[in-house]
Parts: structure tokens; C-alpha cells; sequence
């Protein structure tokens, strides 16, 4: 898999429309896009179809987490879209993602290990005398008993992760340029170290959709992801 395939677009604007535009002017650089909840929830499974429509392979980021019956008929009614990957959060436990798995058809289950917006601090406030590592590691162990096909992660936590969870695919959010701004995420890195660190995928939003030349952007993360691995 070559550098520009692990490049994973998050469509975080405003309407679909304007997705499709964005995606309109970089062309064929990018092949693989993320959609969550808010675009989802706009543009529904016809917004899905079209992209799928259009060649791109959707990551449907919804990160259920319910009651296993309850994710299982969400999966399964999801299933026969043509979707990519679906997350789940692994909060949910292990008998949530092993049915997301038994009904998922061909498409991928993703399981959300940590937010990347969650520090250390944060990650007190919610989990008292649980360190972050032993969640992280904990999770992972259980999506790979699971059977989903990946892992979602910080990229500073891909150590942890592929140690508990080999062979899994990762896909990492929190990608910045050097010296790009962090916003609601606490735990980034750039694209050439989380390359170097392990990810199979990373998802990139920010750095590219406020890039006043989209595609000229996308030609330099590719650059610097095919220097990292």
C-alpha cells in the first residue's frame, strides 16, 4: 500500500455539498474519505452512495457504543452500503464488538480505543486510578479478541497498541504539520513521525481543508508520509 492510499480525508465542513466541491478540486489525490457524525447526519446514506458512487472508499465514523443488540442492528443495517470501516468504541466491551463483527458483512470494524482529545488530565476526571497506557492497552486486547479488522488511535499511542494488539490495521487521527495548531485534540503528531511510529492510515482534516490550496497540501503530506516509511 503505497503512501497516498493510507491518506484518509475527514469531510468536516459545513453540508455535504460542499465535501463534494472539496472533493471536486483535489481530484484523484485522495481515494479514501472520513465522514462523521454531523455530515452523516445531514447527508444520510444518499451522501454515502454518492461518495461510494464516486469511487471513494467511506470511514463512517460513528464510534457506536450502545448495548451489543442495539450496535449489532445498527451494523447490520449498515452492512450492505459498500462502506469501508465503521468504528465502535472498545469502551463498550468486548461482547459489543464481537457482534459488530458477526454482523458487519464486508465491511470493516474499527474499534475507537481513546479520544486523541482526551490528556492525561481529562482522562483522570473520567477513569479515577486507571493510567490511560493500561485503558489503551486493555482495549486493544479485547478488539483484536473481538475479530475487528483495526484499531483507532492517537499516534502517540501506536506503541501500545501494536504491541497488544499485533497484525491489526491502525488508523490514527491527530495529524498536524510541525508546528500547526492542535485545537480540541491533545495528543497529535506529524505525518512522517506516525508513519515511522507504525499507522497503516492516517486521517488528516484541518491541515487540509483550511489549506488555502488543498491539493498542493495533500501532494505534501503525501511526501512527507512516503519519507517516514
Amino acid at each position: 500500500m503505497d503512501a497516498r492510499d493510507r491518506l484518509v480525508l475527514a469531510l468536516d465542513l459545513e453540508c455535504p455539498r460542499g465535501c463534494l466541491e472539496l472533493l471536486d478540486r483535489v481530484g484523484d489525490r485522495i481515494g479514501r474519505v472520513k465522514v462523521g457524525p454531523r455530515i452523516f447526519a445531514l447527508g444520510g446514506l444518499g451522501f454515502i452512495r454518492e461518495l461510494v458512487d464516486g469511487g471513494y472508499r467511506v470511514f463512517l465514523d460513528l464510534k457506536l457504543h450502545d448495548i451489543p443488540n442495539t450496535v449489532a442492528l445498527a451494523v447490520e443495517a449498515l452492512a450492505s452500503h459498500r462502506i469501508w470501516a465503521l468504528t465502535v468504541h472498545a469502551a463498550g466491551g468486548f461482547e459489543m464488538m464481537r457482534r459488530a463483527v458477526e454482523c458487519r458483512g464486508d465491511m470493516d470494524i474499527l474499534a475507537v480505543t481513546v479520544l486523541t482529545s482526551l490528556g492525561e488530565d481529562a482522562w483522570a476526571q473520567v477513569s479515577p486510578g486507571c493510567p490511560m497506557g493500561d485503558a489503551i492497552a486493555s482495549r486493544a486486547r479485547l478488539a483484536h479478541r473481538a475479530g475487528v479488522q483495526g484499531l483507532v488511535c492517537s499516534p502517540l499511542d501506536l506503541e501500545i497498541v501494536t504491541s497488544a494488539a499485533p497484525g491489526l490495521a491502525t488508523v490514527v487521527p491527530g495529524i498536524r504539520f510541525q508546528g500547526g495548531e492542535v485545537h480540541d485534540q491533545a495528543r497529535v503528531m506529524g505525518p512522517r513521525e506516525a508513519v515511522a511510529s507504525g499507522a497503516s492510515f492516517l486521517v488528516v482534516g484541518r491541515a487540509i481543508l483550511e489549506s488555502p490550496d488543498p491539493a498542493g497540501t495533500i501532494e505534501s503530506m503525501v511526501e512527507m508520509m512516503e519519507v517516514g516509511n
